[in-house]
């Protein structure tokens, strides 16, 4: 249930309104709706916050995970990070100036044991010198009169110093120019001793940011302290102010905000409004307020919150809370995309291994974890009803395994034809139909949950006479979707079973349902209006007709997705089973094995999040008119998120 809000207008004196911020952070029930606030102070914690998060960071990024943490305090978690980052600046120079001396080494290479200060000593003596790098041919055009010295000769280049004594030294100098080999900084003995050096900085550098893996913890709880007090200064600088004298801009002000109780906690905060003298004004929400969402459900229900807090999916307050329907039929979508009992028990395998870790360390269980077990059990049932294990063929599975599983949609009985009573043995259903007629019975099922939700909600209304026609319309639809995808011979609109004429009952359905929802479904108060808006959007309400058929179809997805899953995992066994016969190739096959299914689950977990969610947060939604425009109830405390 989305849990009962009260809106709230709370008036203090301005000189108190900090004093008043702090007492209602330690009650902990409001959810304050300011989301703007400036300032000095706010600027210098975030830039506190940014600094932590780095050098928090680059611990982990040290591999630190496992050292044992210490506490320190706020101040000494700043000063800490301080030096992390300086470190870790040093860290970045050294490296910088590796990346540079290593480049010089690598442009030295062949050159030998080059010493600068040698060919300084030369210049200095008179003795004009200048080295060069160029083809062979280029180094033979220069003329015998010029002094050159051969360093090596390779098949695509020559080394050569150049001496240059007269005018044709120089003019043979300026033409090579481009050629020329610079002289470094240091001698390559010095470079390499730089190197050694600096690796032996940077390991010093690297020990010295680990000594500080013990106060990682630290870091991350100033970082959430600093946001709580940044959430503190957001409302204690966005609170509205006016002055209690127009005249006087100086006099005595209020501050004022607004915000959001849960019912049951209103007592608690009009006891704590007259203990110390606040103003405060108590309402409904209407539609227009920005109202938080706050959901209340049993604990099995509230598993699915680790899904939905993942998808960042949050029912408007004034929408519906389907999480019930929500956690119902995911577990039954993923069963069927995933499809195969072996993945349902790798799934529960992996829940039951992390529950049963929670358990002997005395934790909590997460509910992701039951969540995820569920998910494993629904696929085993899915895969015992169809017989598929493992992506076998069915004939080569236990006779047990085949025993136990539900004929009509059973992959035992692939290639047997169903003959429905009313067909007299002239019209038949394939396994794959009963499977699709099992998913657009799901999508029946689903919608018209929806709309009897709608309808419950106008049930003081004749407008839930509009929301009984979506109902018939859906009920007749249908019928036409069997016969229009699955099989129109077994799903005739002729068809007549007991005297009743079933296709025609259908057609009938969806005409009726099709008035009563034209109608009645924008009854506001006048029936005549009612009709008015629906003329107004007649082309939208035709393609709702058309948008219901296109819905229900949509749920085909389900065996379309299922069953490409079950074709790669045979493909995949098709591919290893060869391989399994010889003991050369036998850990080459289950190599294969491993990759193939493994990647087959993957994408089955991408189809439950593009397909099984899908069906739920659109198709379902869109017929409860819901957006999922809404935000989470977060009342301000004291306690980190």
């Amino acid at each position: 249930m989305i849990v009962p809000m009260k809106k709230i207008s709370l008036v203090v004196m301005g000189d108190k309104k900090r004093e008043a911020l702090k007492k209602l952070r330690k009650a902990g029930i409001l959810h304050i709706e300011i989301t703007e606030g400036t300032g000095k102070r706010i600027d210098e914690l975030k830039e506190q916050i940014s600094l932590l998060e780095s050098a928090s960071f680059l611990l982990s990024e040290n591999k630190t995970k496992n050292v044992e943490q210490k506490d320190i305090t706020a101040l000494e978690a700043v000063s800490a990070a301080k030096e992390i980052t300086s470190l870790a600046e040093k860290k970045k120079a050294y490296l910088n100036e590796q990346h540079l001396l290593s480049s010089e080494l690598d442009r030295l290479k062949g050159w030998g044991e080059v010493n600068p200060d040698d060919i300084k000593y030369l210049i200095n003596k008179g003795v004009n010198i200048s080295f060069y790098e160029t083809s062979g041919a280029e180094y033979s055009s220069i003329p015998e009169e010029v002094k050159t010295i051969s360093l090596e000769k390779t098949k695509n280049s020559v080394k050569f110093a150049l001496i240059i004594s007269d005018a044709e030294g120089e003019e043979i100098a300026e033409k090579l120019k481009s050629y020329r080999f610079e002289l470094p900084q240091l001698s390559t003995a010095q470079i390499k001793q730089r190197l050694e050096e600096i690796s032996k900085a940077v390991e010093e550098t690297d020990k010295k940011i680990i000594s500080y893996a013990e106060y990682n913890h630290s870091l991350k709880n100033t970082v959430r302290a600093c946001e709580k007090e940044i959430e503190f200064e957001v409302y204690a600088t966005g609170m509205a102010e006016e002055s209690l004298s127009e005249a006087d801009k100086n006099d005595t002000t209020v501050s004022y905000f607004t915000g959001y109780v849960e019912e049951e906690n209103l007592p608690h905060l009009k006891e704590t409004a007259k203990a110390n003298s606040w103003g405060l004004l108590i309402e409904d929400p209407t539609e227009e307020d920005n109202v938080p969402t706050k959901l209340k459900n049993n604990k099995f229900v509230s598993l699915i919150y680790p899904l939905t807090d993942f998808l960042g999916t949050v029912p408007g307050y004034f929408e519906y809370d389907i999480s019930g329907w929500f956690l119902g039929f995911i577990l039954i979508f993923f069963g069927i995309i995933f499809g195969d009992g072996v993945y349902g028990l790798l799934i529960s395998a992996v829940a039951a291994v992390l529950i049963i870790k929670s358990a002997r360390a005395k934790k909590e269980i997460p509910p992701a974890f039951l969540l995820v077990g569920l998910f494993g059990f629904s696929t085993i049932i899915w895969g015992t009803v169809t017989c598929t294990w493992g992506g076998l063929p069915a004939e080569k599975l236990p006779e047990w395994l085949q025993k136990i599983s539900i004929p009509f949609i059973s992959n035992v009985y692939a290639d047997k034809i169903w003959y429905p009573f009313w067909t007299n043995g002239e019209a038949g259903l394939t396994t794959a139909q009963n499977l699709q007629i099992f998913c657009f019975t799901l999508a029946l099922i689903q919608l018209i949950v929806a709309h009897l939700k709608v309808a419950k909600r106008n049930r003081k209304s004749i407008k839930i006479l509009g929301d009984i026609g979506s109902i018939l319309q859906l009920a007749g639809i249908y019928y036409v979707v069997l016969s229009f995808v699955v099989n129109s011979a077994v799903f005739s609109f002729g068809l007549v079973i007991g005297g009743i004429p079933v296709g025609t009952v259908a057609l009938v359905l969806v005409i009726v349902g099709f008035v009563m929802s034209f109608i009645f479904a924008n009854y506001e108060g006048s029936i005549i209006k009612s009709v008015l808006e629906s003329l107004k959007n007649i082309v939208s309400v035709l393609l709702g007709v058309v948008n219901v058929f296109s819905d229900i179809v949509s749920y085909i997805r389900l065996w379309a997705v299922g069953l490409a899953g079950a074709a790669i995992s045979a493909t995949v066994n098709e591919l290893a089973s060869p391989l399994l016969g010889n003991f050369m190739f036998m850990i080459i096959a289950i190599v294969l094995l491993v990759f193939g299914h493994g990647l087959n689950m993957i994408l089955n977990v991408l189809s439950v999040i593009v397909h099984g969610i899908r069906l739920n947060t659109l198709e379902f939604s869109s017929h409860l008119d819901m957006s999922w425009s809404g935000h989470k109830f977060k009342p301000f405390n004291e306690q980190f998120d």
